[in-house]
């Protein structure tokens, strides 16, 4: 084939798979370090009770750093348990080899969902007798016990057994002869508060109130079934949290929940996010950026123009608040954030060029950006800034 306009000739017979041959990081990219997941987990079980198992919390693809990686490098780090928010989620681990147990933390409410939930050894989350029948019922088709945990509602007002009923209602579950019961547990809806550690706070009060259940259903008597009730704040607060496990998230990716817990922790974030420049242009003073004109340059002004945006998970209410690091210095992003794409105001660089890496996440040099930065400057959570990033930014393990 002959190009027109330059007269050069293309063979596009040597790629074959043109598509299959895009590299990674052509445009943005999430880079994880499975190793920093690895020794996370090792450092937060070394602060567990005696006894207390782990279980590595890798739903919305492992907080945005991708599930599969972030399973095996949690199971090398003693991991004993993984959970997931939806059922595909667990089927997808299923399918890459995981074998470990692998809880359902979302509701599945219909008989269809549950079968799929058993026949790829998934246990559920139950939150009602109607949910615990039909597990019965499928366990007995099958001639086999259904493994589920029950959940107990002490506060957070969303999944779960009512709490006040559900003292008379285990002792009915009890018979079933086609359910084995993996674990009870609750959620703490304000573990990451500043007054968790207050006696009189929702999170003091709600593990007092899941204690107290416990004795009443004298759950102690069977050891097989595993009491959990803690995050990673839970986790981090008091080992009163931990029980028989803990379900840790946030934690196992780098970041505490509560700066104040546990100080000598040195956590390793795993996760970097980098893009390449695309374009460079060169503006005069008093021109406007982006959509709505909201930055007007003081000065000639040279920016670069990043492939990534809103789309990819980049808040645009950072528009403007933002710094990109390259080669150990900090630019200003400037405009808005648009769904695709970026602008950085790099008038001080010489050294910055079409193709040119920049870190949004991470660290280059002494510099670093955190999601708990973009976090704070963008009124949210930790949480929402690591599970925005989308299927469209390639995840590539770096270690």
């Amino acid at each position: 084939m002959q190009n027109s306009q330059t007269n050069q000739v293309f063979n596009f017979d040597k790629f074959p798979n043109f598509e299959k041959d895009i590299d990674l990081k052509q445009r943005a990219w999430i880079e994880v370090k499975g190793k920093a997941i690895e020794t996370n987990v090792r450092q937060l079980r070394s602060k567990l009770s005696k006894n207390c198992q782990f279980m590595a919390v890798v739903k919305a693809d492992g907080y945005g750093h991708d599930a599969k990686l972030v399973s095996e490098y949690a199971i090398k780090g003693g991991a004993s348990q993984l959970g997931v928010a939806t059922l595909n989620e667990g089927i997808k681990l299923r399918t890459s080899g995981v074998k470990k147990p692998i809880l359902i933390l979302g509701n599945l409410y219909t008989k269809r969902d549950l079968i799929i939930c058993f026949k790829n050894d998934l246990m559920p989350t139950i939150s009602s007798i109607r949910e615990c029948l039909i597990c019965n019922n499928i366990g007995k088709h099958f001639g086999l016990k259904f493994p589920l945990h029950l959940k107990v509602d002490t506060g957070m007002s969303r999944l779960g057994f009512e709490y006040n009923n559900f003292v008379q209602q285990f002792e009915n579950i009890k018979s079933f002869d086609n359910i084995s019961i993996e674990g009870i547990y609750s959620h703490l809806s304000s573990a990451d508060e500043l007054n968790s550690l207050d006696p009189k706070s929702i999170t003091q009060l709600q593990r007092q109130k899941f204690q107290e259940l416990l004795k009443q259903i004298n759950v102690d008597r069977n050891k097989n079934i595993k009491i959990h009730l803690a995050n990673s704040a839970g986790m981090l607060l008091d080992k009163n949290f931990h029980f028989h496990m803990v379900r840790v998230g946030l934690s196992m990716y780098g970041y505490k929940p509560l700066s104040k817990l546990n100080k000598n922790l040195l956590l390793k974030p795993a996760l970097s996010l980098k893009v390449k420049v695309a374009f460079i242009r060169t503006i005069d003073k008093g021109v406007s950026v982006s959509y709505g004109g909201k930055f007007v340059s003081h000065r000639k002004t040279k920016l670069a123009v990043l492939s990534i945006g809103y789309a990819d998970g980049v808040p645009r209410n950072l528009s403007g608040k933002i710094n990109v690091i390259h080669n150990n210095k900090f630019y200003p992003q400037v405009g808005s954030i648009t769904m695709d794409q970026m602008m950085v105001d790099i008038t001080d660089s010489n050294e910055i060029k079409v193709g040119s890496t920049m870190v949004l996440l991470g660290s280059d040099g002494d510099k670093t950006i955190s999601p708990l930065e973009w976090a704070r400057k963008s009124n949210t959570i930790p949480w929402e800034i690591l599970c925005s990033f989308k299927n469209r930014l390639p995840k590539v393990q770096v270690d």
